[in-house]
């Protein structure tokens, strides 16, 4: 092998590690988002229930209009969570495909490097083989003409 092909594939074992940090990152971060998401809409869903049985009661105007306002900000909350969640979705799916791509390339390096050591070793191997039948060529033929 090939100082050239071995400096290329630990290139490309270093690309693909590093695409799989970044792969795992993402994973990460799209946990966390999703977490996060769940914790918004659950703390929505219960802002919801307990003012709905505060509703059932007397409430004043501006205290309704106070609530309006923060469950408007609470619900734009959980859509932009959303909106992220599905950010990290398409960033995690992009690093995957890198992540793909990288491992693609460092296996083709090593089937190249796989094959030309055999073809070398097939060459090696038919030398030998040549230069073990040259000797018992001339082991023949210096025995044919041997004074007898």
């Amino acid at each position: 092998m090939t100082q050239s092909l071995t400096t290329l594939l630990e290139h490309a074992e270093r690309q693909r590690d590093e695409a799989l940090a970044l792969q795992r990152r993402a994973d990460v971060a799209l946990d966390n988002a999703i977490k996060q998401q769940d914790q918004l809409a659950a703390y929505h869903r219960d802002h919801q229930s307990r003012w709905s049985s505060a509703f059932r009661k007397a409430v004043a105007v501006p205290l309704m209009h106070c609530h309006h306002a923060f469950s408007d900000r609470l619900h734009d909350a959980v859509d932009l969570q959303s909106e992220q969640v599905q950010r990290a979705r398409q960033a995690l799916s992009r690093r995957k495909s890198e992540t793909l791509e990288a491992e693609r390339r460092v296996a083709a390096i090593r089937n190249l490097i796989q094959r030309r050591a055999d073809a070398a070793r097939q060459h090696q191997l038919r030398q030998e083989q040549r230069q073990t039948d040259e000797r018992a060529a001339r082991a023949a033929w210096s025995r044919l003409n041997e004074p007898a």
